[in-house]
């Protein structure tokens, strides 16, 4: 393997994989790859990170952070089993849904930093895009920036943080992930589903993703429990 220049936070899910494979081939990277182990329902999109992963031969860490996060993330519908993960229907314009989960992307950059200090890197990437029909705060431009300005603080190894899709929606980041041949069968987005009987195809993720496929004009190679 060639010797890493950023780190990339990559959880399987289709913009994290997209932007590990620009990296790879678009800007001619080598990150080494950090997925994290918290609990989420949809834990399947490990496999899918792994996959691409290994398919691009890079150095991958999978962090298991469930003893740290389990009381951290309980408000998230996405870790606790007793919150049900909402219809697209009831989160339409919601600026922070029960999805949501606390913290986490401040969090899982602030370990990506530690990581990419010690083994000497200044670079850390992860997939923030616009969100068409909800959104998170903590992928914006206004949030890079300001992690940004926390960052800088560092009086030896800053890190830069880059969110190269922040100003993309997810039809945007498909057709770049189209261009440079992405697998979309070895990612998983939905918050309920599973890879054997299927994707939900009704919980805001899904809803966005299937957005994005039909805007660009293709059909999502995963499987849905129901006709979509």
């Amino acid at each position: 393997m060639q010797p890493v220049n950023c780190v990339a936070i990559v959880s399987g899910g289709m913009d994290s994989v997209t932007l590990l494979h620009y990296l790879v081939k678009t800007l001619s990277k080598t990150p080494a790859v950090i997925t994290f182990d918290y609990n989420q329902k949809h834990s399947v999109e490990i496999e899918c990170a792994k996959y691409h992963t290994s398919s691009l031969n890079l150095q991958h860490l999978i962090l298991d952070v469930k003893n740290i996060t389990r009381d951290l993330f309980s408000s998230s519908a996405l870790t606790n089993p007793e919150i049900n993960v909402p219809h697209i229907d009831t989160v339409m314009g919601d600026p922070q849904p029960p999805t949501y989960v606390p913290n986490r992307n401040m969090i899982f950059l602030s370990l990506a930093a530690a990581y990419a200090e010690t083994h000497n890197v200044n670079a850390i990437y992860y997939g923030a895009q616009i969100h068409d029909i909800y959104g998170y705060w903590d992928t914006t431009t206004e949030f890079v920036s300001a992690i940004n300005s926390v960052m800088s603080l560092n009086r030896k190894n800053p890190i830069q943080i880059e969110a190269p899709f922040v100003s993309y929606s997810k039809s945007d980041i498909l057709k770049i992930g189209m261009s440079i041949g992405v697998n979309y069968t070895q990612t998983w987005s939905c918050y309920n589903g599973d890879r054997i009987n299927g994707a939900c195809g009704t919980c805001p993720t899904c809803a966005e993703r299937l957005y994005a496929f039909k805007n660009v004009g293709v059909t999502d190679p995963v499987l849905y429990r129901k006709a979509n």
